[in-house]
């Protein structure tokens, strides 16, 4: 099995150990006029955002480099949602962000589960700093490879990542990528297509012990309906100091759990405070 927690410097999407540096994609000026407009109007709405990347392509095709909530970031926004809203919308997942940052202290521990290209784990590594650490989970490895690129253009040296899915079980798992949103990468049950991929797949526990975790400020975790597995033998067999104080979960895809894990987290002492579009808020009583 590949080594479990790894620390990625400047690999591209398709293992390029030679990018081009940071800045090599900075918008030309009617690439930049069209991000401004839509930051300050009603087309950073998501109805919009893939009209806009069609038009931004046309005027250079090719990722974008950018900041984003304060950290560099690469978007290949053409074929993922996640890159598009952050490249269009300052404001993306901002009301989870805060509830985050309002719960981490500078110094803190963060888990990302699901953690795409990095739009939660580097806006967090920022907030807890030097002194801090985020450990950021992400198995596909066209999707890990742009959060290690985001990550060392940021110069990120409290992020360790973790080249494999967190799971029920230390092993291998299966996941398939929808073709016109790479971001949502799912795990494959039962019998696969040809198009999955087989990943390492690593208790949560395992993940935080080998990372040196002792506590833990607060986990966001999105893995397209595979949530349930992730959190209900972490909570069953991890010890309470491990629990952290503050969960995000994404609720989108709970008609896919075999089990109701925020019940769970419920009868352990957790609350609901607050919930958005996609995320449940949950804050340990």
């Amino acid at each position: 099995m590949h080594a479990p927690l790894i620390e990625d410097h400047g690999l591209t999407p398709d293992n390029d150990p030679t990018p081009a540096p940071f800045g090599a994609f900075a918008p030309n000026a009617a690439q930049a006029a069209i991000i401004s407009m839509a930051h300050g109007s009603r087309l950073k709405r998501g109805a919009f955002r893939p009209a806009l990347s069609r038009l931004v392509n046309l005027l250079r095709a090719g990722p974008v480099d950018v900041q984003y909530q304060g950290a560099s970031f690469r978007f290949y926004h053409q074929a993922s949602a996640t890159e598009r809203a952050a490249l269009f919308n300052p404001d993306y997942n901002l009301e989870e962000l805060d509830f985050l940052r309002a719960r981490v202290s500078p110094g803190g521990t963060f888990i990302d589960v699901g953690a795409n290209v990095g739009t939660y784990a580097l806006a967090l590594a920022r907030h807890v700093g030097a002194g801090g650490k985020v450990i950021a989970i992400e198995p596909h490895p066209v999707t890990h490879a742009r959060l290690a690129f985001n990550n060392a253009a940021s110069r990120y040296a409290q992020v360790k990542l973790v080249a494999a899915a967190a799971g029920p079980a230390d092993g291998e798992l299966m996941i398939e990528t929808d073709g016109e949103n790479l971001g949502a990468s799912h795990i494959v049950s039962g019998t696969a297509s040809g198009k999955a991929i087989r990943v390492p797949s690593l208790r949560l526990q395992r993940i935080l012990e080998e990372g040196g975790v002792s506590h833990v400020d607060a986990i966001k975790i999105d893995v397209e309906g595979f949530e349930d597995r992730v959190l209900t033998g972490f909570f069953a067999e991890a010890p309470q100091t491990l629990w952290p104080r503050a969960v995000v979960i994404e609720h989108l895809s709970k008609n896919e759990w075999q089990q109701d894990c925020i019940a769970d987290m419920r009868a352990r002492g957790y609350a609901e405070a607050g919930r958005t579009r996609s995320n449940t808020l949950l804050v340990r009583n």
